[in-house]
């Protein structure tokens, strides 16, 4: 799947209102809407998306509100915890995405909610 794309890494977080499962469900709802509809994607296209949270959201696994997406059954997807580090900004998912995007086209990283304080030259609000 090589011709005329090129394999990219795509980032982005988002924060969630709290620890359960659906305000888990609905920002990554959210946080997957913007990355797919901001790059166009195909889920043929995507090889693989691993989301990491803060320690403080463990209600429910990231990758298993993905999983229902149309088409995402068949993406290698994965769940890990962040690094906490002091002073880290709560209640966090972050994502890294592998995918097939149109050679010269310039990846969107979405940087939603209060994530965007860490990415403020790619959330739009700088």
């Amino acid at each position: 799947m090589s011709a005329g794309l090129r394999l990219v890494g795509i980032r982005g977080a988002t924060t969630c209102s709290a620890n359960t499962c659906e305000a888990i469900r609905s920002s990554v709802r959210e946080l997957m809407d913007a990355l797919v509809t901001g790059n166009e994607l195909e889920h043929e296209r995507i090889i693989s998306v691993t989301f990491s949270v803060t320690a403080d959201l463990d209600a429910c696994f990231p990758a298993a509100e993905a999983r229902q997406r149309n088409g995402w059954d068949g993406i290698a997807l994965l769940d890990c915890q962040q690094m906490a580090v002091q002073g880290d900004l709560p209640r966090c998912i972050r994502v890294l995405a592998h995918a097939w995007l149109p050679e010269g086209s310039v990846p969107h990283h979405p940087y939603l909610g209060e994530a965007c304080r860490l990415r403020p030259d790619r959330s739009g609000h700088n």
